[in-house]
């Protein structure tokens, strides 16, 4: 007799639904623990005690519930409000203090509900362990529930260094720039921007020049005005066609 998860696309739908989530080679705790922060973890799993997906943490299709680990600090991305707490790793635990959130209004009220259901599962001593590669997280919450997550290497585990922080003003509008490989080439306008400790600005903004390079998570919109906060790196044996030089989008700063 063939299985019952042979017979009906709904059957298998629901045999899925209660496949156990297992890591198939968890890397040692302390290997582990070093390869939080080399990581953007993005939510691709959840289970109650049950077995049951837990759709609340699945409201946004495009982006995921993301973790980010980094100077002792969690922080959790594409939710309602942006929350953060500190963390530390003992063995096969992590631990989170309370989770800080912002306060902004959400109107949409299945991103409300995110935020809570988030904020619940994600604070105390949590079971966690890594597999190597692909790279998988799994962390247990508090109430039995199973989250899994699934890396992807960051800026700095790419280029293999921490890069250098600057800062660029944006022109509103992106200007032709001559490329040999692409007729009609248009790219962004740049100028430097300098601050001091404070936050000041402690020198005058630099020439506007052609930015050749893309500024990985950013996208330009015409018309509009920024100050952003980049990580530059040097990019390690680049394409005799392609840019030495590889700029990731921190923050926008204005």
């Amino acid at each position: 007799m063939k299985s019952a998860c042979l017979l009906l696309p709904i059957a298998l739908a629901a045999c899925a639904t209660h496949a156990p989530l297992t890591l198939t080679s968890p890397l040692p705790p302390e290997a582990a623990a070093e390869a939080l922060p080399r990581y953007h973890w993005q939510l691709t799993d959840a289970r109650d005690a049950h077995g049951r997906r837990v759709d609340t943490l699945f409201v946004r299709r495009d982006a995921p519930v993301q973790l980010d680990f980094a100077d002792g600090r969690l922080a959790i991305g594409n939710l309602c409000n942006r929350m953060a707490a500190a963390y530390a790793t003992d063995a096969a635990t992590l631990k989170v203090s309370r989770l800080a959130s912002t306060l902004m209004a959400c109107a949409d009220p299945k991103l409300a509900l995110l935020d809570d259901a988030v904020a619940t599962r994600l604070e105390g001593a949590l079971p966690f362990a890594v597999q190597g590669q692909p790279p998988r997280l799994k962390l247990t919450a508090r109430n039995g529930d199973v989250l899994v997550f699934d890396g992807t290497p960051t800026a700095q585990t790419r280029y293999g260094s921490a890069g250098e922080t600057v800062f660029f003003e944006i022109a509103a509008e992106e200007v032709a720039c001559p490329h040999p490989l692409m007729k009609d080439a248009r790219c962004l306008s740049v100028r430097e921007v300098h601050y001091d400790a404070q936050g000041l600005e402690n020198a005058p903004r630099g020439e506007w020049q052609n930015l050749y390079a893309p500024i990985e998570g950013y996208r330009h919109q015409a018309g509009t005005r920024n100050v952003l906060r980049l990580k530059r790196y040097a990019v390690p044996n680049p394409p005799a066609d392609g840019s030495a030089v590889a700029y990731v989008l921190d923050m926008v700063v204005q």
